[in-house]
């Protein structure tokens, strides 16, 4: 990343008085995690990129398929063909449209071990995840390590945001107790591009208030909507912030941080999919891996430098080197394990 900072490209961002020469500057000395390379995330990443964000990390667990291209940008038909990392392909792309911007990407599941070596370094977290389990985590991080984040979720026409400012504002854990943040899934109601385009706007509005330490302008409100049905509610939540809370409370624990707390296996939002990931971490061998389920089993194989995915014709296994395995064809965690220990032990 060059040490000057060519101003020309962003004429149009500096015209905008609360930003100006300054503020670029300032967004341009700030580092950005971006927690899903999903239908938020992606869109998210380029609008923070062409910016002109210094830094940005892309955690993602999963790989780009055919039924992500509807709504996830930057991704194209080649990488659902090559089942290529989402965080991979991503980066890919952001590289081409600012090269000046330091761009890390992390296939892995955002766990509390994860997150925790990657949190304290940045200034902002861009909740573009897909489940309450790792947005609760992130909540717990955030509050830890005095990080605010925008929690961001769509489904359906549906959308909603809010942005969390550790000591300040009530945080997840708060809300959960007090608002109804809803329950539907992609899985059950399926989603339209314009909620994702909604939600992003609003979350990176409010991170770009935050990266020119504009905090006066936050909105400060549970904002929700539904495009379809033209409506939308901005809701004050500030009384909802909790003494008692154990995550932002003065006598908190970070509950979610714990190890009961953490999640091993996980049904993936929209897919007929179950995560499974290893107690502990380990760097698997793809190639050894691939010769002993060719000798064991009878299926049909595909690799690349990221993943080993076997179809057995009644689900397909997809194992990453870092030991997580989704297992395609079930919703049934109990099934989903009685597979991943047929097939690897």
């Amino acid at each position: 990343m060059g040490l000057v900072l060519d101003l020309s490209r962003f004429s149009r961002q500096l015209l905008f008085q609360p930003i100006g020469e300054n503020g670029q500057k300032k967004i341009r000395a700030k580092h950005v995690l971006i927690i899903g390379a999903g239908a938020l995330g992606t869109a998210s990443a380029e609008s923070l990129v062409r910016a002109g964000i210094g830094e940005l990390t892309i955690v993602d667990r999963d790989y780009v398929e055919w039924s992500n291209l509807q709504r996830q940008l930057l991704f194209s038909e080649s990488d659902a063909q090559n089942r290529t990392p989402k965080a991979i392909a991503a980066k890919s792309r952001l590289s081409l449209l600012n090269s000046d911007v330091k761009i890390n990407a992390h296939v892995m599941d955002a766990s509390v071990t994860e997150l925790e070596q990657l949190i304290p370094s940045v200034d902002l977290i861009m909740d573009a995840t897909d489940n309450f389990d790792t947005r609760l985590v992130i909540n717990d991080l955030s509050q830890k390590h005095h990080v605010p984040w925008i929690y961001g979720a769509c489904v359906g026409s549906y959308g909603i945001s809010f942005t969390i400012i550790p000591e300040e504002t009530p945080c997840l854990n708060c809300l959960l107790e007090t608002v109804p943040l809803g329950g539907a899934t992609c899985d059950t109601v399926g989603i339209i591009s314009p909620a994702v385009q909604m939600v992003v706007a609003y979350q990176v509005a409010e991170a770009l208030k935050i990266l020119v330490d504009d905090y006066d302008a936050l909105s400060g409100k549970l904002v929700s909507f539904d495009i379809w049905k033209n409506e939308r509610v901005a809701l004050s939540v500030a009384k909802v912030k909790k003494e008692t809370c154990l995550s932002c409370g003065p006598n908190r624990s970070y509950p979610y941080l714990s190890y009961q707390a953490q999640t091993k296996t996980a049904v993936l939002c929209g897919r007929d999919t179950v995560q499974i990931r290893p107690s502990i971490n380990m760097d698997r061998d793809l190639d050894s891996l691939s010769d002993i389920l060719a000798k064991s089993f009878d299926g049909k194989m595909a690799k690349n430098p990221y993943l080993l995915s076997f179809d057995t014709g009644e689900h397909r296994l997809v194992i990453f080197k870092d030991g997580r395995v989704l297992i395609h064809g079930t919703k049934d965690i109990t099934e989903a394990k009685t597979i991943y220990h047929k097939y690897l032990g």
